[in-house]
């Protein structure tokens, strides 16, 4: 598997210091790569540290560890958008399986509250102090209304409730909204790097250090976004919840769970490669409209309708795409007013990052290209690059290409990710030839040739009106956890990127006629800064024209491929 050049970031050496220093590069399904978060700025070091011992360990006034910290706690409850804006999905752990409940009401002491039942699957998950028996998801229909603050409480097992305290919801206007877009948390994918001298680990409980420092930058980032933009109505993960591929992962899933801000927002989350190959993401998560197309052992395909929007969520880990077609055309059928269509998927197949663009990126770039056209897709929302990027308005060529997949390795834990397979033929692409293979290399370009199945639409600027093509947006990671190099050479269909080694973040605005997003990196001191202009997409109500507005000096290629 062929290297990539290292960018080597000094360490500050301080105690209880987060900086790290990258130590090798791989692919995404990799141990480690780039550079973590660093912790260069004081006030973010005493933060990290009063982190740890009060909410990571939970130390006790004299210092003591109390095995009570999220460290040990896998049990905490997410929230997923419903199939609607007026529903919401509830998901956690317990230690015992009954009759689950959350109960809902617009009084704090819930006084006014309406209890609603679900069902309980029987699990086996422990995180060092605790086995858990049960996944609980309860789901709410038609309850919540906008612009009002509602409260909520949750119990185990009806026939002897212990309800949890009770915590605040409040909705937002849908009419026009806004959302987070995040990729790659990636928690635990840390392990490896160094900080302070000493390599961070995935070891169980409070030597796990890769989720800690991963989950405290993951609660971080959300919540400087937040506080940046209060309105937010909900996030969406481009996957990757997790690291631990293909294995039991609950101190990862306890440290991602543990960002205060997911127990009053919900979280749209999409099957990343780490999430794909262990059922601990469908126990955590309850997701609207399941289907039983593109399945992992994680799950599958899913959508939900939110204000003008509708959107498509795919498993893109199972390669077969008559699968997601069907989705997409059962959501299409399902929600045929939406004024906007914005599919999510992990694998970025219009990216910018070193191996990912140029490799596996690209593997399903043939198949789906044609499926979104057909389906008038606006948006699609990638994660996997660990890269930004933002592409231009690109469609397909019309032409015929070849179709490809990745396979499971021999033990069933993994993809081999050395290979992309076609799928018509059987035949296997080596994706890092040997130096000096020149038949193995000339297929690999072979196999690149054929994946130039796009047209650039000739459009300029950074606000489109009606535009024939689809908006390819790639999300670096919202931990920082892994990092990659750009691809040296920047490639057609991109019209930005960015690299700084930081975690990022962008925010999109919907309504009728406009789609905006603006993303935002995060410095070692806490501040927000943009790393590109503000992208708009309007629509006229016509559909017919491609007039556009220049908002910037943005560079636009007008070749088609």
């Amino acid at each position: 598997m062929r290297k990539k050049k290292i960018t080597q970031i000094s360490a500050i050496a301080m105690a209880m210091a987060m900086a790290v220093t990258p130590t090798a590069n791989v692919f995404a399904y990799g141990e480690t790569s780039g550079n973590s978060t660093l912790f260069s700025d004081t006030q973010k070091v005493s933060d990290y540290s009063t982190w740890k011992d009060s909410v990571w360990n939970k130390k006790d006034t004299e210092g003591t560890l109390t095995r009570k910290g999220e460290a040990y706690d896998s049990s905490k409850i997410i929230l997923t958008p419903g199939k609607t804006a007026k529903d919401l999905g509830f998901a956690w752990y317990s230690e015992n399986k009954g009759t689950p409940a959350v109960k809902v009401g617009k009084k704090a002491d819930l006084s006014d509250a309406k209890v609603y039942t679900g069902t309980a699957t029987d699990i086996n998950r422990s995180n060092q102090k605790t086995t858990y028996k049960a996944s609980n998801k309860v789901t709410i229909e038609g309850a919540f209304e906008e612009n009002t603050t509602y409260y909520y409480s949750y119990t185990d097992d009806t026939k002897n409730p212990n309800w949890s305290e009770a915590q605040a919801y409040t909705t937002k206007k849908t009419s026009s909204f806004q959302t987070i877009l995040v990729g790659d948390p990636q928690i635990g994918a840390s392990k490896g790097q160094t900080q302070d001298g000493a390599e961070l680990t995935n070891e169980s409980g409070e030597a796990n250090t890769a989720a800690e420092n991963d989950g405290f930058s993951w609660n971080r980032t959300l919540n400087t976004a937040l506080s940046e933009n209060p309105d937010i109505n909900f996030v969406i993960s481009a996957g990757d919840q997790v690291n631990k591929t293909g294995e039991a992962k609950e101190e990862e899933y306890a440290s991602y769970l543990s960002a205060d801000a997911l127990k009053s927002l919900p979280v749209a989350t999409t099957i990343g490669n780490h999430d794909s190959l262990n059922p601990d993401y469908s126990y955590h998560f309850n997701n609207p409209n399941n289907t039983e197309n593109g399945k992992t052992a994680a799950g599958g395909d899913y959508y939900y309708s939110y204000g003008e929007g509708l959107f498509i969520v795919l498993n893109t880990n199972n390669y077969n795409v008559a699968e997601h077609q069907k989705t997409i055309e059962e959501a299409v059928k399902a929600y045929p007013d939406a004024k906007w269509r914005i599919v999510t998927i992990h694998q970025d197949i219009y990216g910018s990052g070193l191996d990912h663009s140029d490799t596996d990126g690209m593997i399903l770039r043939t198949q789906l290209t044609p499926v979104f056209d057909a389906n008038d897709i606006d948006v699609v929302l990638q994660g996997h690059d660990h890269t930004y990027s933002r592409s231009k308005m690109l469609y397909g060529d019309g032409q015929t290409h070849q179709n490809y997949e990745f396979s499971l390795n021999a033990d069933g834990t993994d993809y081999d990710w050395d290979h992309a397979t076609n799928v018509d033929t059987g035949d296997q692409i080596t994706l890092a030839p040997e130096e000096g293979d020149t038949d193995t290399q000339a297929a690999l370009d072979a196999f690149h040739e054929d994946n130039n199945c796009y047209t650039i639409e000739d459009v300029d600027g950074n606000t489109v009106t009606d535009p024939q093509g689809i908006l390819y947006m790639t999300a670096n990671s919202a931990s920082g956890s892994k990092y990659y190099e750009l691809l040296s050479t920047q490639q057609d269909y991109v019209a930005a990127r960015s690299q700084n080694w930081l975690p990022s973040y962008s925010v999109i605005t919907m309504s009728a006629d406009s789609f905006s997003i603006d993303t935002y990196q995060i410095t070692d001191d806490g501040k927000t800064e943009a790393i590109d202009d503000t992208f708009t997409i309007q629509k006229s109500g016509t559909g017919t024209s491609a007039d556009t507005t220049d908002a910037s000096e943005t560079e636009a290629d007008a070749s088609a491929n």
